[in-house]
């Protein structure tokens, strides 16, 4: 289905050619959406043409819409010019039209296979502790954007890299043995990434223990930190792994068995998923493989301490560490050992790393790196940057135990949504008590993702719980129930006949409401474009809004005209259709009752 814009910018094309004798590029036909306080649906700005025209911008706009009208077989019913834009008011039977190939769509907004792959990586979790408010919004920005870029026709590979090896971890495994006394998931009834989590911050009390004691015997801060005994037997432990020690390995594997366990029921729990998971203690040697490649070429350098470096001030950066003197690697190192082996996996056409934006210098040393050893997709690697969640005493320090669980965070979410919506939900007649936590589960969550994916995915942003769940304004509880309204009122219409015809009549707030119906491809191209779940955010929005401001103003069920009730109906059906949509791409889900 060819949208207006599409269809008027061919016309426009035409008229331009019959009127000038000029082939205007499309990126000179510049249609908006008219201003409100103007008659009209879409305007068209007539600038670009004037020059050429060598005519006043009033004049080349009534004569371009006065072609239209003439020779847009009845697309255009009038124009009105105001300066250089051109306001057309495009015929009723058009919007109906649309609305009925939007109804029949069930792929509606779903652009064409463009035959190619996109790999979008996220979530990249470390196995010293569980999940929190920060990787929360980095999993649903990530499973969002490889959402949206499918309905973009991108093939796309959901892809982790989990961070199970280094120094970090070493740090939870010495205070386990140190202070556990065997403690398992089963004998703590803890999850096993939350009982991890535990003796990651074990091991920083511990540790600022003994710094204090070596500070007070006379060491400064920096030498009590690199002498402190736990820190040394964490490095020594280390060491060891590297070098495959059976003990250590075993152990390792066993407190990283708990992790996964943990991490596999919270990502069901929010809704996300992944197609490949890669993990460090498999890509880092071949990254350590490649930086003694480029180190024997002449790429890299080694100091007198035995540690290799990159120069990269010749970039305009400095340099950059890739191993360490003792001969472990650091995240650089695992970083280019995985994008090589992901890109031998897969014949990837974009890589996308959702990731901080704390770790901008990160992926522009990764970028040149892969450059310079020779990968030719090194310069096209994309780090989709975004700001970090605040909350409102400050930011999360998770070796200090002061982190917000994702666990809890969604514990906390369908408590209040249960709540708050209990009132709601006990008006529903015949609903379970299994059914009414099913609804506070969906509208929780839905909650959760919306606050969060409706801001720009660029800034920092201040995550409060009692904003997110209200159910008025800009919140997913506002969309799910608007949602839930429109499946309330088509079950009692039952089988009621959806179908109205070209002579039906459209009222102002129908035509604006299908008009917003047919700028959902639209937006969906634009968010992927933008890399911008909050531009589906936005335009869901804005949908539900228009929605419920015409199911105030109008009878749906009671209108005696049968044409009117079928359009209504049918824009009832719809909207609900292009609201279930939208929201998926959010990795919300919609419940059918509220």
């Amino acid at each position: 289905m060819l949208s207006l814009e599409q269809t008027l910018t061919t016309y426009t094309r035409q008229a331009v050619q019959q009127l000038y004798a000029f082939d205007a590029a499309d990126n000179l036909i510049q249609l908006q959406k008219t201003r409100p306080e103007f008659e009209g649906h879409i305007t068209l700005v007539v600038f670009p043409f004037v020059k050429l025209a060598r005519k006043a911008p009033a004049q080349v706009a009534a004569e371009i819409g006065e072609w239209l009208v003439n020779n847009s077989q009845g697309l255009v019913a009038k124009y009105n010019a105001v300066q250089g834009f051109l306001n057309l008011v495009i015929d009723d039977a058009f919007w109906i039209n649309q609305l009925q190939a939007i109804h029949a769509d069930d792929n509606y907004g779903q652009q064409p296979d463009r035959h190619q792959l996109m790999m979008v990586e996220y979530s990249s979790p470390n196995t010293n502790k569980p999940l929190h408010l920060g990787h929360v919004r980095n999993n649903l920005l990530g499973y969002s954007i490889a959402k949206i870029q499918e309905t973009n026709g991108w093939r796309v590979v959901k892809t982790n890299i989990v961070n199970d090896r280094g120094i970090h971890i070493c740090k939870s495994m010495l205070a386990w043995l140190k202070f556990g006394n065997g403690e398992t998931p089963e004998s703590s009834g803890k999850k096993g990434d939350h009982l991890i989590g535990d003796y990651y911050v074990r091991f920083d009390k511990e540790y600022k223990a003994q710094i204090a004691q070596l500070m007070a015997a006379g060491k400064d801060e920096e030498t009590a930190k690199r002498e402190a005994p736990l820190m040394l037997e964490a490095q020594e432990m280390l060491r060891k792994w590297e070098a495959n020690d059976p003990e250590v390995r075993a152990l390792w594997a066993k407190m990283n068995s708990w992790v996964y366990a943990g991490f596999d029921e919270t990502y069901k729990r929010l809704g996300v998923a992944f197609d490949k998971i890669y993990y460090e203690s498999n890509t880092y040697l071949e990254g350590k493989s490649e930086v003694e490649r480029g180190l024997a070429a002449g790429l890299f350098y080694r100091r007198e301490d035995g540690s290799v470096w990159a120069d990269l001030t010749k970039d305009g950066l400095d340099e950059k560490l890739l191993l360490r003197s003792d001969g472990t690697s650091v995240y650089m190192t695992q970083d280019i050992g995985t994008a090589k082996l992901r890109f031998q996996d897969y014949p990837i056409d974009k890589m996308v790393y959702v990731v901080g934006n704390e770790q901008e210098y990160h992926f522009q040393v990764l970028s040149i790196l892969l450059d310079r050893l020779g990968f030719p997709f090194g310069k096209e690697l994309v780090h989709f940057s975004y700001g970090m969640v605040e909350l409102p005493n400050g930011k999360m320090k998770s070796r200090e135990g002061t982190v917000v669980d994702a666990d809890d965070l969604m514990d906390k979410m369908v408590q209040d949504a249960k709540e708050i919506s209990k009132d709601k939900v006990n008006t529903l007649q015949g609903i379970t008590e299994d059914e009414a936590n099913e609804i506070a589960r969906k509208v929780g969550l839905g909650a959760l993702k919306y606050f969060i994916l409706k801001v720009d995915p660029r800034k920092n942003m201040l995550f409060n719980p009692a904003e997110s769940i209200d159910f008025n304004g800009n919140t997913g509880p506002f969309i799910q129930y608007t949602y839930a309204r429109i499946q309330s009122v088509l079950r009692k219409a039952d089988k009621e006949s959806l179908i109205t015809n070209r002579e039906s009549k459209i009222e102002a707030k129908e035509l604006n409401l299908i008009q917003r119906l047919t700028e959902y491809p639209s937006a969906v191209r634009q968010a992927g474009t933008d890399f911008s779940p909050a531009v589906i955010c936005n335009y869901v929005y804005a949908l539900a809004s228009d929605f419920n401001s015409f199911y105030h103003d109008f009878s749906i069920l009671n209108e005696e005209d049968p044409a009117k009730r079928g359009l209504r109906l049918m824009l009832c059906a719809s909207v609900a259709k292009v609201i279930r949509s939208a929201m998926s791409l959010l990795g919300i889900e919609v419940p059918e009752r509220m």
